[in-house]
């Protein structure tokens, strides 16, 4: 039996520049998630950048029904982000992944594979008010709900909910109200998580990624 490839991870040229998200990642043009993907792409673009040296880090629309998206990577190096066309969370599971991806390439230690929502002092804020945020509980075992509770997952979900949040996009903002009715275990009630909100905003300003000169939102 032939030995299983590694997939290639993104390459990286030049030096680290402040880039837009368009930049950072490349949508699938032709998947019918096209157009809810660049929405929302486009709603996470107006409020920060990226510092990168990386080429596109290419996004691909999967049928895949266990998850709704996966960030892929080696070490510090991404590979891709997917996106599950299946169950009506294509935008969020989107924005979920991206928000793993910034975690990952804002700060990575390569000694103890840290990521920056763990140890970065930009997210120190950020992690004293989201402890404070309901422990929200999926179906499954103890593995699983631990891993939910991790900070790498509490940072990609509170990301998703603020990009959807302030998006100032009906159609996003019609999903996350959806998900909030549902009692999604993904999403937080909106007077609860309103704090953490300007927390997740006040992250990018700290790190100067901030694209908006407007005062952040109460």
């Amino acid at each position: 039996m032939g030995q299983r490839r590694y997939p290639e991870c993104v390459a990286r040229e030049g030096k680290r520049r402040l880039r837009s998200l368009e930049e950072v990642v490349a949508l699938p043009r032709r998947s019918p998630l096209a157009a809810e993907l660049q929405g929302a792409l486009a709603a996470a673009s107006r409020l920060h950048g990226l510092r990168s040296d990386l080429s596109p880090v290419p996004v691909r629309a999967t049928a895949t029904i266990s998850e709704a998206g996966a960030y892929r990577f080696r070490l510090k190096d991404p590979i891709d982000l997917r996106v599950s066309r299946v169950g009506g969370r294509s935008a969020l599971g989107f924005l979920h992944e991206l928000g793993h991806l910034l975690d990952h390439q804002i700060f990575y230690d390569r000694k103890t594979r840290s990521w920056a929502s763990e140890v970065h002092s930009a997210f120190k804020p950020w992690r004293e008010a989201a402890a404070l945020l309901d422990k929200r509980v999926l179906p499954g075992g103890y593995s699983r709900q631990r891993y939910f509770q991790s900070v790498h997952e509490l940072w990609a979900r509170s990301y998703a909910q603020t990009v959807m949040l302030r998006s100032e996009d009906s159609g996003l903002m019609r999903r996350l109200e959806k998900l909030q009715s549902e009692d999604d275990a993904h999403v937080w009630e909106p007077q609860q998580f309103a704090p953490v909100a300007i927390e997740v905003e006040l992250v990018f300003e700290r790190l100067g990624l901030r694209q908006l000169s407007l005062p952040l939102a109460a």
